[in-house]
């Protein structure tokens, strides 16, 4: 009996789809008490003082917190440097000061509009280069020099490289913010269980490490909190941070009545991280033959006012800016620097957005200079198995990116002859003030955490029956947050188990009844999770055959060990294994209004093997809808520290009217010989090269090449002006 590859139905459909499914907003507890937060609302700021008794005095209200009430008041996901509530200092509009706990959400509000704060404004520096440079304002005191992290990569010798490259190519790109815009704003609720433990009701990304960070703040041990998941409204690394968890469970420790909390929209874009703007200037030396010798790239990701995974985002860009190419002789330095904008923190991609739309963008600009057709050079440069990266690593087996290329390419109407590759002809516009142009793009996305971590992934399988297995209860932390995750773990134990689909239970996202699963993030969970379910269940399966009813097995997978990047020359062998993906986008470009229009794109991604493949093309539209949306229309500003754009009404994202016509998803299965039978992941692969290679299509369609981006009607007819 076969489940791989099946499409089996998603095991929460029947509930989502009827209301039955119970997000944290929608649930109610006797007794319950509600919450609101008092923002920082201003960028960088001295509190002198703050009052709180007009709104202790406000009826309903049941209590205010402030700093001096968190036993340890600082949480972050690497590195303690964001406090719970702000006492001394603000850094940035959605520092949190103060939480008014009432008896009903109004009461709350009328309570926190009614606390009086004095602050004294501090200077701000809202630009990373100006953060760096001598005389800044300090954001904290452990860096005098605002840089929270650098990675330092030297491979041969880039700088003689590039005096005798034949053909040299430079670029300063710039990529914006992106808020994430899942469904779900922040939501949850807290409540002490019968085993006494705070319990946390939550959407998140990763349960341990929402617990721990819990713990840590109350200054409790970890065994004395529950988290648990409901069903989530869509997460992309947004939920990866810290937003209602701990100040929830501050609350109810205090006052032992559950809390519920539910952040407004504006809340929401205010209070959560972003995607990290990125400053990267390029340089890149080739042959007249179109071979790469050479590749310099300087990056500066503004981190904003605190850590959140800004070291592990900047490691992702360091390793992807010069694409998924052989390049004989590289140098990249990239930093993460402290501003007083909004964190930079996780996102779908996970710093490969950034530095891919950099290495692509030049990979375009090499092969316009040099006469080369872009699929052609690339041919002539893809790492292929046993080659060695940028950090001097050789690449994890099962390197299948030239295969994703030439798949994509036929897809897309390329052919390849004698003279190789050479793109199809572009069809006609569909209206007189339209032209059409194609582009492509390519790259690789790290499947698991990396840079040292060992990484796990932990699986529970008990089985009950009499003579043959009538049930199986399946237990793992992984979240479900929309792309499917508890529907593949149902159809990986079946298939694990040989039983049908309908006999496998599975308990999952509630850290009182499973171990450590790792985060659902870095495309990993379905890979990390194949291993441990399937470890667990062969030695339940083993236990069930030696008549040991029921049959019950812990397993903790271990992947393959990573290194950290030597401090002088980058050395390391950074990631566990990767996934390919390389796309082509068909555009047209209104010339009179600026408009663009995705017509057809084609994005061909090597998962090692489709689990379910509704779920995979599911996976792969999306990412291209979010990344289109990033590459063309959402445009986050922040001026002078300042969200200007903190509604859906003037942050758009696209609706049905803005997707392309036409997506191809192009599932390819090359197996990982490192991934349990085969498995790689997608999730963040499919977004990765969008915006270089829509970027490539519109420079076909009009002639103009864009450093920057989103592609709004504004910047292109700038462009469109600026051949004039």
């Amino acid at each position: 009996m076969t489940e791989l590859g099946t499409v089996a139905p998603r095991v929460d459909a029947m509930d989502k789809v009827t209301g039955a499914a119970l997000y944290p907003g929608d649930v109610v507890l006797p007794g319950m008490l509600h919450m609101k937060v008092l923002w920082a609302g201003r960028p960088h700021a001295r509190i002198r003082a703050i009052d709180t008794r007009p709104a202790l005095a406000s009826p309903g209200v049941v209590a205010v917190l402030t700093a001096a009430d968190v036993p340890v008041n600082e949480f972050g996901l690497g590195l303690y440097d964001q406090p719970v509530l702000c006492g001394d200092v603000v850094r940035f509009v959605g520092d949190k000061v103060a939480l008014v706990v009432a008896e009903s959400e109004a009461a709350a509000a009328r309570g926190r509009d009614r606390i009086r704060v004095d602050y004294e404004d501090l200077p701000i520096v809202t630009d990373p280069r100006a953060a760096m440079q001598p005389g800044a304002p300090v954001l904290h005191a452990a860096k005098p020099d605002n840089v929270l992290h650098h990675y330092r990569v030297r491979k041969g010798d880039s700088e003689a490289a590039l005096v005798q490259a034949e053909v040299v190519v430079e670029g300063y790109y710039h990529t914006p913010f992106q808020e994430h815009a899942y469904l779900q704003p922040e939501a949850g609720v807290a409540y002490i269980d019968d085993e006494s433990r705070i319990a946390v009701i939550v959407g998140g990304q990763w349960t341990h490490k929402d617990r721990q960070q819990i713990a840590h703040a109350l200054d409790l041990p970890e065994e004395r909190v529950r988290v648990i998941y409901p069903a989530i409204g869509g997460a992309f690394g947004g939920r990866e941070d810290m937003s209602v968890q701990i100040i929830l469970a501050l609350a109810t420790w205090k006052l032992r009545r559950p809390v519920k909390i539910v952040w407004s929209r504006e809340e929401s874009i205010v209070g959560h991280h972003k995607r990290h703007p990125m400053y990267l200037k390029c340089r890149w030396g080739a042959t007249r033959e179109g071979k790469l010798v050479a590749a310099e790239c300087e990056v500066i990701a503004d981190g904003g006012a605190y850590a959140s995974t800004s070291p592990k985002v900047l490691g992702n860009t360091t390793v992807m800016c010069t694409g998924p190419y052989e390049i004989p002789n590289v140098k990249v330095d990239t930093y993460a620097v402290y501003t007083n904008n909004l964190p930079g923190g996780a996102f779908r991609g996970f710093g490969g957005p950034q530095g891919l739309f950099a290495a692509e963008s030049q990979m375009n600009l090499l092969a316009e200079k040099l006469g080369l057709d872009p699929v052609e050079l690339r041919m002539r440069n893809l790492l292929h198995e046993g080659s060695v990266h940028s950090m001097q690593a050789v690449m994890p087996p099962g390197v299948t990116i030239g295969q994703v290329v030439a798949d994509c390419a036929r897809a897309a109407g390329w052919t390849c002859g004698t003279q190789g590759w050479q793109a199809p002809t572009v069809p006609p516009a569909s209206a007189p003030e339209r032209r059409r142009g194609i582009g492509f793009a390519c790259g690789l996305k790290n499947v698991g955490f990396s840079f040292g971590y060992q990484e796990n992934c932990w699986a529970k399988v008990e089985l009950r029956g009499d003579r043959e297995i009538e049930e199986a209860t399946v237990y793992h932390a992984g979240a479900e947050v929309g792309q499917g995750a508890h529907t593949v773990f149902v159809q990986i134990a079946a298939h694990a188990l040989g039983v049908a689909r309908d006999r496998v239970h599975l308990v999952a996202s509630d850290t009182s009844t499973s171990g450590d699963s790792g985060s659902v993030s870095a495309s990993r969970m379905t890979f990390m999770a194949s291993h441990a379910i399937k470890g667990a269940a062969e030695a339940a399966l083993q236990r069930w055959k030696d008549e040991d009813r029921p049959a019950m097995a812990e397993f903790t997978y271990l992947a393959p060990k990573t290194s950290y990047p030597d401090h002088d020359t980058g050395q390391a062998d950074p990631n566990i294994t990767y996934g390919y993906v390389a796309q082509a986008a068909d555009v047209e470009v209104d010339i009179d209004t600026g408009h663009v229009h995705v017509v057809n794109f084609v994005s061909a991604d090597d998962v090692g093997k489709a689990v379910n493949p509704n779920l995979v093309e599911g996976q792969i539209e999306g990412a291209v809808v979010q990344a289109a949306g990033y590459a063309l229309m959402e445009n986050f500003i922040m001026r002078d520290g300042r969200v200007l754009t903190p509604w859906l009404s003037n942050y758009l994202i696209p609706t049905v009217l803005d997707i392309p016509d036409r997506v191809q998803s192009l599932i390819l299965e090359y197996p990982d010989p490192r991934g349990a039978w085969g498995i790689r992941g997608v999730a963040e692969m499919p977004f990765l090269p969008v915006a270089p290679a829509i970027t490539a299509a519109v420079h076909g369609a009009i002639g103009v090449w864009f450093d920057d981006f989103p592609l709004t009607p504004e910047r292109v007819l700038r462009g469109i002006r600026s051949l004039e």
